[in-house]
């Protein structure tokens, strides 16, 4: 399918034209802000379907909303009329459509432009009405406030926020194209208003909040929950915005003639990881926990875990070499160490189901082989 983009160097184009050239049977013919009439009416002559998401957010003057917006979209559904092709057009219009602001208005002229290039022509319309939309590749200062609070929070700079409480619609760009490719692969089949979603409810101040704990981790190792929902977006977003001499960061390292230990990572509920090292013949740990539980996973050399039951003195051992893919995992009321019995370092990653807490650390000294 060949595919019209109109504003293919913008936010939303660049996102879109990227996962079209991922999956591949698609043609993009993009238009963007410096593409000549000619241009354009040779692509529309080509295309097969039009995803229609030229226009303007901040003009400096709010009369050019209307050419911006609706001029355009008016020129662009007569093109697409003269072709004869009934073309299907996906568009990106946003809900202040539906209020009587200059932005508004001019978008609701859009869409009543393409509903009239549809009943003129036979050619479905889908129409989106999209909220706040944000991700990676947005402008600071343009396309929304997300945008502009990951670019000054990433470099330090002040973020102005005059209501904290200030409700705010958020709709994350990955799904926005995905609701467009699931238009594209039935373009032909109805038309008509369209969602992209989910749409999420929040504050300007829970998003900056949310911003300044991804920025903060850098210091405190602790990572929000990024796994899914609206941090996970916000956080993905946040890291886009990262200078490229930000892309590294540094974490203590603690060392002393055993070796080193290095925190990497903590979480709020699911534990923290960090590595150690092991000079040869030096063994670390000698201690059992009540209730905290550890993963050992062997990175290089060889190591032997060695394990005593703190009630009954049962013992039990292994060896595990690094490459092996093994993991050693500790039970709580037994002690345990590990040895490096290796020529070579030992590098051991870790997980830890808890945050280490200094007041109630729950790491009582009992060696082994006592």
């Amino acid at each position: 399918m060949r595919v019209l983009v109109t504003g293919a160097e913008g936010f939303l184009g660049r996102n879109l034209r990227v996962r079209l050239a991922e999956l591949g049977g698609h043609e993009v013919l993009p238009i963007g802000r410096d593409s000549s009439e000619a241009a354009l009416r040779e692509a529309a002559a080509a295309a097969d379907c039009v995803v229609h998401l030229a226009g303007v957010n901040r003009p400096p003057d709010p009369a050019d909303y209307a050419a911006g917006n609706t001029g355009t979209t008016e020129r662009l559904g007569a093109i697409l009329a003269a072709t004869g092709r009934k073309q299907p057009v996906i568009f990106s219009s946003s809900t202040q459509a539906a209020l009587d602001n200059a932005y508004g208005q001019s978008k609701r002229g859009a869409e009543e432009a393409l509903q009239a290039y549809s009943k003129a022509t036979g050619a479905p319309v889908h129409l989106f009405r999209l909220t706040n939309v944000f991700g990676k590749w947005s402008r600071p200062n343009y396309n929304s406030a997300v945008a502009t609070f990951c670019h000054n929070i990433a470099r330090g700079l002040p973020v102005t926020i005059h209501d904290p409480a200030s409700p705010l619609h958020l709709v994350y760009v990955d799904d926005v194209v995905e609701a467009f490719l699931e238009v594209l692969e039935h373009p032909h089949d109805g038309g008509g208003f369209r969602e992209a979603g989910p749409v999420y409810a929040t504050t300007v101040g829970e998003v900056v909040e949310t911003l300044r704990a991804v920025h903060a981790g850098r210091e405190t190792l602790v990572t929000p929950r990024v796994g899914s929902g609206l941090v996970r977006a916000l956080h993905s977003t946040y890291l886009s915005f990262l200078p490229t001499d930000s892309f590294a960061y540094q974490v203590p390292r603690h060392g002393d003639p055993r070796g080193e230990f290095v925190e990497m990572l903590r979480t709020v509920d699911s534990g923290q990881f960090s590595y150690f090292t092991a000079h040869p013949g030096i063994t670390r740990g000698g201690h059992y926990h009540h209730t905290k539980t550890e993963k050992f996973l062997v990175i290089r050399g060889t190591a032997r875990f060695g394990f005593r039951h703190v009630v009954t003195g049962e013992r039990q051992e292994l060896t595990v070499r690094g490459g092996e893919g093994t993991i050693v995992e500790t039970a709580p009321g037994w002690a345990h160490d590990v040895t490096n019995i290796g020529a070579d370092e030992l590098i051991v990653m870790l997980w830890a189901n808890e945050l280490f807490n200094r007041d109630r650390p729950d790491t009582i000294a009992m060696k082994v082989d006592g």
